[in-house]
């Protein structure tokens, strides 16, 4: 499958997981889930559920939630009252040319039944864990990190699933948001640092388990809570058993899902993502204003900031570019002429709006810049009289191993050239990042703890949570101590 290259130069979400218990067709709501984190990953999806009388189901496919779990014919082979599901962008494993064994859930069949895990996040220590557990004889079926999960559950001598997933990833070391089931149980687990976001949901006389609020609507789940960083809930007929099985540590929830990750109809840490995006461009306002007739956003992702922008400056908002919301991923297959259209075929400037005016564009993120080059040509192509960005976040200078799909380091602009390099690099009359502090001020009210941040920032700050271990032993340099 071609990417998109309008998409090509966005951090990448790896996954979404989504799951239900205590309802029948669970997986019919599941697909409902999977479908509002559609956002979270468009590459492949699958569902797994358990029917006391026909067992566990599965089914993996590749491409969008609408285009294979909406058929009667699919979904009929999924029957059951316990459901589990994922939607996967690749980040660990093949990255990109992914094969069907890669695609989640994964199921395993244990001497004390089955269980199926889907997981978000990223294993940084995968590889040294896959080279042990091949050493010791298992057989590995994917590429996948999420696969040794799995493994190590089957190479525990504890006596039920939930404590053999317990044992399983206290060896993990990265980001988990998990969501896993046996034939009784529905099971969520957060990594100590709490990096990915899952909630709990009640559906009538059911549960569900999700990685965003925004899939509970969807479904009519009535939001409950955040499962806390290092919780392991089990949820079966009984409600919800809460155990907190690992050592505790300072959350480091991730920043992104605030700027960009999560839909803006999301609810983290209690509050609205729409509203935190928001504060994010009045601040941003605060810190770099700039004489301008219009403030327009990227769409969509850059919207919400836009209009705080707007609102804290003073100067009109405007839709000064306009996306094409039914261009499909396959569309641009079929010639290299058609992809070397690139952001044109999902965006179009609002000539008439733009002519003669100085156009303040304001987008979430600038990683390769090759995307805010082309938006930059398209709106003086149009007639503006000058171009000034705004992003709503820091500069973009560290990969992430934790679950984001991150160039390599050298690809990223901000981390070979200074700010006013990359100005002169995408040739518009100013550039201005939000700084680190002004981002924790407009979604938390304070400076950043240089000590103990309050959130994982690093590919802003290069201050890594967790030591990534696997890239190290590969060659990757950390940021030399301060």
């Amino acid at each position: 499958m071609h990417t998109n290259p309008f998409d090509d130069d966005k951090l990448r979400e790896e996954c979404g997981v989504f799951g239900v218990i205590g309802t029948a067709d669970a997986a019919n709501f599941t697909a409902l889930g999977l479908h509002a984190l559609q956002h979270r990953g468009q590459e492949a999806g699958g569902i797994v559920t358990h029917d006391a009388t026909l067992g566990f189901n599965s089914v993996r496919r590749f491409g969008y939630v609408r285009d294979n779990f909406t058929s009667a014919k699919v979904m009929e082979h999924l029957p059951g009252d316990l459901s589990i599901g994922h939607v996967r962008y690749s980040t660990a494993g093949s990255k990109g040319n992914t094969a069907l064994r890669d695609v989640q859930p994964f199921f395993g069949e244990f001497s004390m039944g089955g269980a199926a895990i889907a997981h978000n996040g990223n294993i940084t220590n995968a590889n040294s864990l896959r080279k042990e557990l091949i050493g010791r004889g298992s057989i590995f079926q994917s590429s996948s990190d999420s696969e040794c999960i799995i493994h190590l559950m089957a190479r525990s001598l504890q006596q039920n699933i939930p404590q053999r997933m317990e044992d399983a990833l206290r060896r993990v070391e990265g980001a988990f948001s998990i969501v896993a089931m046996t034939q009784t149980q529905l099971i969520g687990v957060r990594d100590p640092l709490g990096v990915r976001p899952l909630v709990l949901g009640k559906l009538g006389d059911g549960w569900v388990l999700s990685s965003e609020t925004c899939a509970l609507d969807i479904t009519g789940a009535e939001f409950v809570r955040e499962i806390q960083p290092g919780e392991m809930v089990v949820i079966t007929a009984n409600g919800v058993d809460s155990s907190y099985p690992f050592r505790p540590a300072p959350p480091r929830f991730c920043v992104f899902e605030h700027i960009y990750f999560s839909r803006p109809d999301s609810i983290l840490g209690g509050q609205s993502v729409y509203e935190t995006r928001e504060a994010i461009g009045r601040e941003l306002a605060k810190e770099s204003p700039v004489e301008a007739d219009l403030v327009c956003p990227v769409p969509d992702s850059g919207t919400p900031a836009a209009i705080g922008f707007s609102l804290e400056s003073g100067i009109p908002y405007a839709m000064g570019i306009i996306r094409n919301q039914y261009m499909g991923r396959t569309f641009i297959e079929p010639s290299e002429q058609i992809r070397n259209m690139g952001v044109r075929l999902k965006l179009n400037v609002n000539r008439a709006l733009i002519r003669g005016k100085r156009v303040i564009l304001v987008d979430d993120s600038v990683v390769r810049g090759t995307t805010s080059r082309k938006i930059k040509e398209m709106i003086l192509d149009a007639g503006a009289a000058e171009v000034h960005f705004r992003i709503a976040s820091p500069p973009t200078a560290w990969p992430c191993f934790y679950g984001v799909d991150t160039p390599d380091r050298d690809k990223l602009l901000a981390a070979t050239m200074s700010e006013e390099e990359m100005r002169q690099h995408l040739a518009v009359d100013s550039l201005k990042f939000i700084s680190l502090n002004g981002l924790y001020r407009a979604i938390g009210g304070t400076d950043r703890n240089s000590a103990q941040p309050q959130y994982c920032d690093a590919c802003f700050s290069g201050d890594y949570p967790v030591i990534p271990s696997d890239q190290i032993s590969s060659g990757f340099q950390m940021k030399a101590a301060e």
